[in-house]
């Protein structure tokens, strides 16, 4: 509980002179020691009462400290105690880290479909999802992993090569989208939608899942 309350009350920081430079677009796994680019990467900061925390929005003040997009990768930092080596001092590593970023990253998208809903992107609804498709104003599919088999693959026959997320339950997704029982949704071309797909594609790089289409049609 207090770890909680340490890393809400560091979440709330504003960022000032401390801010990390991002401009340079490329930084160092402190687990695997290879150079790679922000994105695909996880930036992690430290407190000012020494708790570690997911800087997930890439925004907390202080000297950030990078690891791979990779649960392996954040499993390595902790157990050979590399995010104390790399802050140069002591730190709090939450005991379920690996498990703590996967839930911030899943978290991340279902906190961007949302907002997909309130811009009007959002389709939800087997029927009025496969209008979409069929008319082509959709690029992208949602797909609820514990719903219907058969319609499930009747959507995806119609979406073709359009990308698809189906990593969410029901329950999750009808939460995001603020509506009862969300099976199949799909979402239409733009920003939003480029974004989804991008935090999408980080989550399955961390879990070590295949790669997710993330060609959107303008």
């Amino acid at each position: 509980m207090q770890q909680k309350k340490q890393r809400k009350k560091f979440q709330l920081i504003e960022a000032g002179s401390g801010e990390v430079d991002l401009s340079d677009p490329q930084r160092r796994c402190i687990a695997t020691g290879q150079i790679r680019e922000k994105d695909a990467l996880l930036r992690f900061a430290v407190s000012p009462d020494g708790l570690l925390v997911h800087d997930i929005g890439f925004i907390l003040p202080g000297r950030g400290i990078w690891v791979s997009c990779d649960a392996k990768a954040v499993e390595l930092a902790v157990n050979k105690r590399l995010f104390a080596k790399a802050a140069k001092r002591a730190v709090t590593v939450p005991e379920d880290l690996v498990t703590t970023v996967d839930q911030s990253l899943a978290r991340q998208i279902l906190a961007l479909l949302g907002l997909g809903r309130k811009g009007g992107l959002v389709t939800a609804g087997f029927a009025k999802v496969e209008k979409a498709l069929k008319s082509g104003k959709a690029a992208l599919l949602i797909a609820a992993y514990d719903g219907a088999e058969d319609g499930r693959q009747k959507l995806r026959r119609i979406a073709g090569p359009l990308p698809v997320i189906d990593i969410f339950s029901v329950a999750e997704l009808s939460q995001a989208l603020g509506k009862e029982n969300v099976v199949h949704a799909c979402l239409a071309s733009g920003m939003m939608t480029k974004k989804i797909l991008t935090a999408v594609s980080r989550l399955k790089k961390y879990r070590g899942q295949s790669k997710l289409n993330t060609e959107v049609s303008e």
